[in-house]
């Protein structure tokens, strides 16, 4: 039995469903899923040794790529001197200011473990604030697992197909508003209705958990004019987006001033992490000052900062390779675009900057196409709620294998079919 294969089983035997999030089950895809030994720039391999061009990245995290030299030099110093301390330490401050003057909004910060913690401790600290209780967010918009925010969320949800989580009881959910759409009428109503009762409005500034969803800069000014009309505050979700465009926030670059910004994958280099934070008159709110409460024994842990830092540090030298990042996913875009077009296949891609999705006519077809690209040395997010991803290791030469893996992999499942 191959190694792949005998270790899936194993992880089946052990692991509950066999994986530690729902979508890495390839559910949505059929099949057993890809089980990874190593990854190295933009490829990963598996236990068979085959390689991948790899557009997952560890869900984005990985903007410089696998195991990136300075990268792995900053986790073996860093956990020379220990693994953690449950203590204040230098690395953790020096984060915290490389972020503050990459957004200066940020004027304090919380550093958590997760971009779930770090929405949930977010919304925590905008109800004590505003001493409000509802949160207002949108359909398809995913904020991690915290029970409240599993009604009608994207990503590993509408992969499965599950509307609600099961285990959450309704009272959770009951202070959760969800509004159907982005659409600032839609809002309006939902303000002249609940106003004084909503503590802050949530979104993805750019979608990524159903498929990729370009930001919409009047919808979000218009956002920011209702939250403060209302009293209410504005929160973005940048788990995803913190970093990904240019050395900053999206909301930088959209020129909108949130209340709050929570920010997790790429500012921990790889490793967990997540954080929040936002002007000195909200911040001052959490405890030890205020009387927000949140904590975590692995928060600000010495060898995750280190690592962080160094891949912002990078990242601010090498400011010019987020322009290529973006030249290089236009490319990708533009040839599967192509390709389906040729083929006569009714694909959907969505591209903002490095972030991308596809969506076929139908579950199966997208089963069948992601297998066949698969088999072609391309991994890419297994469901078509979930965004791919570019990194400054992404060359020319992975962009035109990817597309010749398309026009193979439609050539090979989709010659016979009508659409």
């Amino acid at each position: 039995m191959p190694q792949g294969k005998r270790l899936w089983q194993e992880a089946k035997k052990y692991l509950a469903g066999g994986v530690d999030s729902p979508v890495r089950s390839f559910r949505y895809v059929g099949g057993e899923p890809l089980l990874i030994k190593k990854g190295r720039g933009s490829s990963v391999w598996d236990y068979a040794g085959k390689r991948y061009i790899d557009y997952v990245l560890s869900w984005g995290a990985l903007i410089l790529g696998h195991a990136h030299p300075l990268i792995v030099a900053a986790v073996r110093k860093a956990s020379k001197d220990g693994m953690g301390f449950g203590a204040t330490h230098r690395s953790e401050i020096d984060l915290a200011q490389a972020i503050h003057q990459a957004i200066p909004f940020i004027e304090k910060i919380r550093f958590v473990n997760s971009g779930t913690e770090a929405v949930m401790g977010a919304l925590r600290l905008a109800r004590g604030v505003t001493r409000r209780e509802k949160i207002l967010k949108f359909e398809g918009g995913y904020h991690g697992c915290a029970d409240y925010l599993l009604a009608r969320a994207g990503s590993g949800l509408a992969t499965l197909s599950i509307p609600v989580s099961a285990g959450v009881p309704k009272d959770f959910i009951k202070q959760t508003l969800v509004a159907p759409s982005r659409d600032l009428n839609v809002v309006e109503d939902i303000f002249k209705k609940e106003g004084s009762n909503i503590a802050a409005v949530i979104i993805e500034p750019v979608g990524g958990n159903y498929g990729v969803i370009s930001p919409d800069r009047e919808f979000l000014k218009g956002l920011r004019q209702i939250t403060k009309r209302f009293g209410a505050l504005l929160v973005f979700d940048e788990v995803i987006t913190g970093f990904r465009f240019h050395y900053g926030s999206i909301a930088e670059l959209m020129a909108i001033t949130p209340d709050l910004i929570c920010l997790g994958k790429i500012i921990g280099g790889g490793l967990p992490v997540g954080a929040y934070g936002g002007p000195d008159k909200i911040m001052k709110y959490l405890a030890p000052e205020g009387n927000v409460y949140q904590a975590s024994t692995f928060s600000g842990n010495p060898v995750v900062m280190a690592t962080g830092l160094a891949t912002l540090n990078v990242l601010e030298a090498s400011a010019s390779r987020y322009k290529m990042m973006d030249v290089l996913a236009q490319r990708l875009a533009l040839g599967l675009r192509r390709e389906a077009e040729r083929r006569g296949v009714d694909l959907e891609v969505a591209q903002f900057k490095s972030m991308f999705s596809l969506k076929l006519k139908d579950k199966k077809s997208f089963g069948s196409f992601y297998r066949g690209m698969l088999e072609r040395g391309v991994f890419l997010a297994p469901s078509e709620y979930e965004a791919n991803f570019l990194s400054f290791a992404h060359r020319q030469v992975d962009i035109n294998k990817t597309v010749k893996a398309t026009s193979n992999a439609f050539g090979g499942y989709y010659a016979n079919r009508k659409y």
